[in-house]
């Protein structure tokens, strides 16, 4: 039986990339029925079901033709019975094919409808297309981030589409549950990746607002631009992060690597450039797992970098189940923890349309026949076991 705080929730996502299914994967793991409606077609992808289709693990699949009217009226039908339902088309879409939120709320008032876009609902560039990079970029967070001199650096797709996309999505669908069992209304929540990532920049504005960061990268305090809070490279070719800017942990870092420096003097610029240079030096005598095993523990913020692989394996990650591996396929444990609502290893992503028939049935939605008789939905021919 599912566990989570969002058992008993009804989720419809509308199947899309990125974001939106990390947001429907994130509901999922918290106890969530999370019902993904895919399209015609989808089952031939490569990446479509299966162990390694990671974020729609723990979901339901259905195959709906939404272009057909009969498709488009059995959506609207689901979401009639739904709490939540989630889409990352452009701005305009769902509202031609006539699933758009007047009429899902029409039939459907405490339904929160959720909108998962890069620019957002409104504004010059709403209707353009866009992905990861381009969010990042116009709202400075590429820009800040890199060596001094050098060109921005790209951090995966971690700041635009999961941060400020896909989380960003769940908080304000949590929100709008929440007002929807006080007010019995639901709502539309547009979720923008350009409003989320400027909002995780909330500490980086308001160091830039008193003087404190510098417009440029890596010259500031999280860039890599303090000596003691950057990445150094190893005699093996690895690296270590360092992450000593509390005096405390500053001063611990200088004993255990005997740099010979007066700690009190950690933040006087002039000294800086001979810091870095030590550390680039003293870093350089020793491999990262040399380094790693010195510092473990210790309260010097220095940790060695792992790759992905090497992740899952660390002591540590492994003692809490961070990341698990069913099915042979490593990858992130639900999260956050909860104590009276515990989560539970989400179930492998089914096959496309796997579960057509068996949604329409537990969501009490007849004419599921007639929809496969007529093309409108279709149901793999992998289906679960009732």
């Amino acid at each position: 039986m599912t566990t989570g705080p969002l058992v008993g929730c009804r989720v419809v996502e509308l199947g899309g990339i990125g974001p939106g299914p990390f947001a429907g994967m994130l509901l999922a793991d918290l106890g969530a029925e999370v019902v993904r409606v895919d399209r015609p077609g989808r089952a031939d992808e490569p990446d479509a079901g299966g162990p390694a289709d990671v974020l729609n693990r723990g979901k339901r699949s259905v195959v709906l033709d939404l272009k057909q009217p009969a498709g488009a009226d059995a959506l609207l039908r689901l979401a009639a019975r739904a709490d939540v339902l989630i889409e990352g088309f452009r701005p305009g879409v769902t509202e031609r094919l006539g699933i758009g939120p007047h009429d899902c709320l029409a039939r459907n008032a405490r339904l929160v409808y959720g909108r998962m876009t890069g620019w957002g609902q409104d504004g010059p560039l709403a209707a353009a297309a866009g992905h990861d990079i381009t969010y990042i970029a116009l709202t400075g967070a590429l820009g800040a981030i890199g060596e001094a001199g050098g060109p921005p650096r790209i951090p995966l797709n971690l700041v635009g589409d999961f941060g400020g996309g896909g989380c960003y999505l769940v908080i304000g669908v949590l929100a709008a549950l929440h007002a929807a069992e006080r007010t019995g209304r639901g709502q539309v929540v547009d979720a923008a990746i350009v409003d989320g990532t400027a909002h995780l920049l909330a500490s980086t504005f308001a160091k830039l607002g008193r003087g404190e960061w510098s417009d440029e990268r890596g010259v500031n305090r999280f860039d890599g631009g303090w000596p003691f809070y950057a990445v150094y490279e190893t005699r093996d070719g690895r690296h270590m992060a360092v992450g000593a800017l509390e005096r405390k942990f500053y001063r611990c870092l200088v004993e255990l690597l005997d740099l010979g420096v007066d700690p009190d003097r950690q933040h006087d610029r002039s000294t800086w450039p001979q810091l870095r240079e030590l550390l680039e030096k003293r870093f350089a005598e020793r491999t990262r797992d040399e380094w790693a095993t010195l510092f473990e523990g210790t309260d010097a913020c220095v940790a060695p970098v792992l790759s992905l692989t090497e992740a899952a394996a660390h002591p540590h990650l492994a003692a809490r189940s961070t990341l698990t591996a069913p099915d042979g396929v490593v990858q992130p444990a639900a999260a956050p923890r909860f104590s009276d609502t515990p989560t539970r290893p989400a179930t492998t992503a089914p096959a496309v349309g796997a579960d057509t028939r068996a949604v329409f049935r537990d969501w009490q939605v007849d004419g599921i026949d007639e929809l496969l008789a007529g093309g409108a939905a279709a149901q793999s021919p992998l289906d679960r076991p009732a």
